[in-house]
């Protein structure tokens, strides 16, 4: 299964289990929104997942996975703070991220 396909049955998942969740498209790219806020999205141009993780400590756990970073959505040497991108051959952690950043967004 490609990375699109991997994103798409998370969110799939992620919004059959919270109904307040929806999907949108910000900075070009598809993104799950929950309360309004952004908690994940797709960046096509990295094959990556995207989260907006708010905790440090849980961010550091994110970062410390080979192959991810933060997220710089304008490739300029500007990456932003709080969202760490995950590549697909963390797949199966993306799960667990979104809903942590989910749980970030109360805190």
């Amino acid at each position: 299964m490609d990375a699109q396909a991997l994103f798409d049955a998370v969110v799939d998942d992620f919004l059959h289990l919270h109904g307040d969740a929806e999907r949108t498209q910000m900075m070009g790219m598809p993104c799950v929104k929950a309360n309004g806020k952004l908690v994940a999205g797709f960046a096509p141009a990295e094959e990556a997942m995207v989260f907006k993780l708010r905790d440090a400590g849980v961010r550091e756990q994110a970062l410390a996975l080979e192959g991810a970073h933060l997220f710089d959505p304008s490739r300029r040497g500007r990456p932003m703070t709080e969202w760490v991108a995950v590549p697909p051959a963390h797949a199966k952690q993306w799960p667990s991220f979104a809903e942590k950043a989910l749980m970030s967004l109360a805190g």
